[in-house]
């Protein structure tokens, strides 16, 4: 089983961007520790990260023949980017949106997300730890749609 990761923009900059915020882990530590959990699990990960809006749309688009589920963190594209929600829904891959900082606890315009309508879950304000919730909610709701007969692919 394949599971695409995707960090949206300004996530590269973890470690040293707003740590009040987004803590002092960097993204490398983050996908380490994804990359363990999920060799526990049995699945493999493809894991980007990109700044541009279209660079990732081309990444869903082409994992959507090639894995079973998407775990996204959009950043900022999560609150206005519905070229990003409409892919996500095009895929037809099961995604769980995931937020560092609790969304709904800061400024106003971060309180809508319009791809976690498209998404089978979201997870925000855990910090590093939401990746791995993402990834095991994900990796569960798999399991579950091949158990049931579910699977869209």
């Amino acid at each position: 089983m394949k599971i695409l990761v995707l960090h949206g923009p300004n996530l590269q900059l973890l470690g040293q961007r707003e740590p009040a915020i987004y803590g002092l882990g960097t993204l490398e530590e983050i996908n380490e520790s994804l990359l363990q959990a999920s060799a526990n699990l049995g699945v493999e990960l493809i894991i980007h990260q990109s700044n541009h809006e279209g660079e990732l749309l081309d990444l869903i688009a082409d994992a959507s023949s090639k894995c079973a589920g998407l775990i996204i963190n959009p950043g900022a594209l999560t609150h206005y980017s519905y070229a990003l929600r409409d892919c996500i829904l095009a895929s037809r891959l099961p995604a769980v949106e995931v937020h560092l900082s609790n969304i709904y606890a800061r400024e106003e315009f971060r309180h809508k997300s319009v791809t976690a309508p498209v998404c089978v879950g979201q997870i925000s304000g855990f910090g590093a730890l939401g990746y791995s919730l993402a990834l095991q909610a994900l990796y569960h709701h798999l399991e579950s749609e091949k158990a049931t007969g579910e699977a869209t692919d």
